[in-house]
């Protein structure tokens, strides 16, 4: 059982991922942080030299602290945050745990930031892979991401001026790969593959590149990403009713793929 205040890398890692996860929040040292530039999924660098001036926009939120070994630094900063007002516990063990456990760690070299929040553009009106990508980049790499959806001709021209980086256009690094959807290619750069989101990336790939084949859920998945096309005209009222979509579908990929229903056949009692 984990010290007092404090959760265990097994029962973070169900936590991941999912709408509810607390926010994550790195206070290791910068030799430390220098020498593994890599962040547990979802988790933002904070220092813990001012916790002081940063503490309090945290309260009334669940939080999760991590150090390098889970013990001063992140057991100070989380006994600050609860005396301004949030929940917060610390990572058992810290980073080295995490690490040692073998769950995935985000490079975040692999991503712009502007003013504390990653900054991304891509064209307008999407459908499958310009949801999921989202989706995938605020449940596992940044929650605060920012999306601007511009006409397909401006893209680059508003990632350069802007500071943003592109997706989903042709001849940026965040794009389709061969076979792979842009999806695929975030999996893989972000370091993110383990089984619930290959098989979710089987199912995306499928339903943004017309090969059905790949997944049965993968028509499922296009016929709502469609249908959710014709029902918002606005793309970030759009992009919110897909998050909740890509939630459900994750969870599915995660726990309940063997599960299978069935109407009651039963027959009345008499």
């Amino acid at each position: 059982m984990p010290p007092l205040n404090s959760i265990s890398a097994d029962k973070l890692w169900r936590l991941v991922g999912r709408p509810d996860c607390p926010t994550l929040i790195d206070v290791r040292t910068d030799e430390d942080y220098e020498a593994d530039p890599r962040l547990i999924p979802g988790a933002q660098r904070r220092s813990y030299l001012n916790v002081a001036e940063w503490a309090g926009e945290f309260a009334g939120k669940s939080t999760i602290i991590y150090c390098q070994k889970g013990l001063k630094l992140s057991q100070g900063v989380a006994a600050w945050l609860r005396h301004n007002g949030a929940e917060s516990e610390a990572l058992e063990g810290g980073h080295l745990a995490w690490l040692a456990a073998k769950m995935p760690l985000v490079p975040v070299a692999k991503f712009a930031n502007v003013a504390g929040k990653s900054l991304w553009v891509t064209r307008s009106r999407p459908k499958v892979d310009r949801i999921a990508c989202p989706w995938l980049i605020r449940r596992f790499v940044d929650p605060s991401a920012v999306f601007l959806f511009v006409n397909p001709s401006d893209v680059e021209g508003v990632a350069d001026r802007f500071g943003a980086t592109a997706f989903d256009v042709e001849g940026v690094f965040w794009s389709h790969r061969g076979d792979l959807c842009t999806f695929d290619v975030m999996i893989e750069e972000f370091g993110l593959s383990f089984d619930a989101l290959d098989l979710l990336a089987r199912i995306v790939r499928g339903a943004d590149t017309a090969r059905m084949d790949l997944q049965p859920e993968a028509a499922g998945l296009l016929a709502a990403s469609l249908g959710l096309s014709r029902m918002y005209s606005d793309d970030l009222k759009q992009l919110e009713a897909g998050m909740l979509l890509y939630d459900a579908m994750f969870r599915w990929c995660r726990d309940a793929t063997e599960e299978t229903h069935n109407w009651p056949s039963a027959k009345a009692a008499k």
